[in-house]
């Protein structure tokens, strides 16, 4: 057995968030910690919601603050959904999606999501039949969607959202960011399609999982979510004061963002070579692959007891695929190994 466990499954950023994170840390004094905070007096929700609207170019007013992507995409089903009101979800999503449906007695309507040579892609055409037959009220999107990886092509989203009508749209970018950090479509966006809502979070490329903040961008037309999310005596000013420091430290993320595209080349081409794998590319800090469903149990044995820890999927259209999020390049060079040495003692190469 491996003397340390490393995990590889839960998309976190296993190289941890930047110097200037820690530092703030040891900045941090009896103010941030013992007193509430008095932004509120200043009109404004708080500093990052300030330094988050300034960055995109909107107004403070349409920028929410929560505890993570999770916390935003909760509160807004919870806001906008009732029982009995459709939700339109991806077939490949997360679980947790129609988890929050069932809370609010939602009916969930799948719309497909596509493998095709190299990657997933949304058959836009599918998502429209479906939302102009069932009405949904929400129709959640993901993208980079976890766990197939891919976008939603700017273009598409747009072609949604000038299409369907009277339905809260909400575009869960979670993983934002590690194919570049283009921000100007997020004006655009918001200023034109007054019920659209973009979550995004710390959580992943600024590897802050652990401090849980996130933010969103809100349409005109869902200022009612506004009213749902206020805290009147503030937000995490702890978790603020590390997101500010990581919004100060491009460099230091960019860099990473180069390290991870690279090993996800290498994932690529080790699991291409191997008879029945298959890895779809992604815009995320991970990578779907299908493997041979003979091989399901004894590769996942195999993998834990070099205390390499993949998530193995049982839910359906996922059955025979795995997930691997990509970590370090030691990291990902122990696991590519470990693939290989599978396959050859299974005299697959």
């Amino acid at each position: 057995m491996a003397e340390k466990t490393i995990y590889l499954d839960r998309n976190e950023n296993n190289y941890g968030p930047a110097p200037a994170c820690y530092e703030a840390l040891k900045a941090t004094g009896f103010e941030t910690l013992s007193w509430y905070s008095k932004d509120f007096a200043r009109g404004v929700k708080s500093t990052l919601s300030e330094r988050i609207a300034k960055e995109f170019g909107v107004p403070e007013s349409i920028i929410l603050l929560g505890y993570g992507a999770e916390d935003l995409l909760k509160q807004a089903v919870h806001c906008f959904l009732s029982r009995n009101e459709t939700i339109m979800i991806p077939t490949h999503s997360w679980w947790y999606y129609k988890s929050i449906a069932d809370e609010k007695g939602g009916i969930t309507v799948e719309y497909p999501m596509v493998p095709g040579p190299d990657s997933f892609h949304y058959e836009v055409k599918s998502l429209l039949d479906l939302a102009a037959k069932h009405r949904p009220r929400l129709i959640l999107i993901s993208s980079p969607n976890n766990p197939t990886g891919n976008t939603l092509d700017l273009k598409d989203l747009k072609v949604l959202v000038r299409t369907i009508k009277n339905t809260v749209i909400v575009l869960d970018e979670a993983y934002w960011g590690f194919t570049g950090h283009q921000a100007d479509y997020v004006k655009e966006l918001i200023g034109e399609y007054p019920e659209l809502l973009i979550i995004r979070t710390f959580s992943k490329y600024y590897a802050l999982a652990g401090v849980r903040i996130g933010y969103a961008f809100l349409g005109k037309n869902l200022t009612t979510l506004a009213q749902f999310s206020a805290r009147y005596l503030g937000y995490n000013r702890l978790s603020e004061r590390l997101a500010l420091a990581a919004l100060d430290s491009r460099d230091y993320y960019a860099e990473i963002s180069q390290k991870m595209i690279r090993d996800k080349e290498r994932y690529y081409q080790t699991l291409g070579a191997i008879p029945g794998f298959k890895a779809y590319r992604s815009n995320a800090n991970f990578i779907l692959a299908e493997i041979p469903e003979r091989f399901k149990a004894s590769l996942k044995d195999y993998l834990t007891k070099q205390g390499l820890i993949i998530k193995f999927f049982n839910e359906p259209n996922l059955e025979n695929c795995v997930r691997i999020t990509i970590g370090t390049e030691e990291q990902n060079l122990m696991l590519t190994n470990a693939f290989r040495d599978f396959a050859r003692d299974k005299g697959l190469i």
